[in-house]
């Protein structure tokens, strides 16, 4: 999996574009600047967006060349983010540590969805927040009919409410749906695609 990723974000194109992810600017730019973790960054475009606005950006990824890139474009605009180099199962960080933490197209596997959500739950503190924005399981038909629109390849990969929630015990919803939405990111999220999201506030 680190070879792919690696390979896929080797090129000085960014795969996913530089821009943040739509529903992510338009949570966060409602929110006061604080501490914020963003696993499976990729190449940096969200936690360069918060880092501008004045959050302490942490940050991992298994790729290399994802960090490289992430690293390049906060240079680019003058801003410094922690990026580690690491998958979810060797990321380690306190409790209560975040005010906010952010899965932005982030797939775990169904056998291991509950254990990752659970484990980041645990790094946010009481008051603080979890956005997350991810392909539902019902996606894996648009995947089929329109190839631009990206996602894994696996339902098992895929969300959907009510297992979702299981990794957040006690979460106070902020917004919790389903819906359709026009993918503009990059060449390889770009169309029509079924989505879930969720603002979650732990207690």
């Amino acid at each position: 999996m680190k070879e792919f990723w690696d390979d896929r974000y080797a090129s000085e194109t960014y795969v996913f574009g530089e821009e943040p992810n739509v529903f992510f600017r338009e949570q966060i730019d409602q929110l006061p600047a604080g501490r914020l973790l963003l696993p499976a960054e990729g190449e940096g475009r969200n936690a360069v967006y918060a880092a501008r606005k004045g959050w302490k950006v942490s940050a991992f990824d298994m790729s290399e060349q994802a960090r490289r890139k992430a690293e390049q474009l906060a240079d680019r605009h003058g801003v410094k983010i922690d990026y580690q180099v690491a998958a979810m199962p060797h990321v380690e960080y306190p409790a209560a540590t975040f005010d906010l933490a952010a899965l932005i197209f982030v797939h775990f596997p169904d056998e291991k969805q509950q254990q990752f959500h659970s484990k980041i739950w645990s790094w946010i503190r009481p008051g603080g927040r979890l956005i997350l924005e991810g392909y539902h399981k019902t996606h894996i038909a648009y995947r089929e009919k329109y190839g631009s629109v990206g996602g894994p390849g696996s339902e098992a990969f895929m969300y959907d409410l009510d297992s979702l929630m299981e990794g957040f015990p006690g979460a106070l919803k902020l917004m919790a749906e389903e819906c359709e939405i026009d993918l503009a990111e990059g060449d390889n999220h770009t169309g029509l695609s079924r989505v879930v999201r969720l603002h979650l506030q732990k207690p």
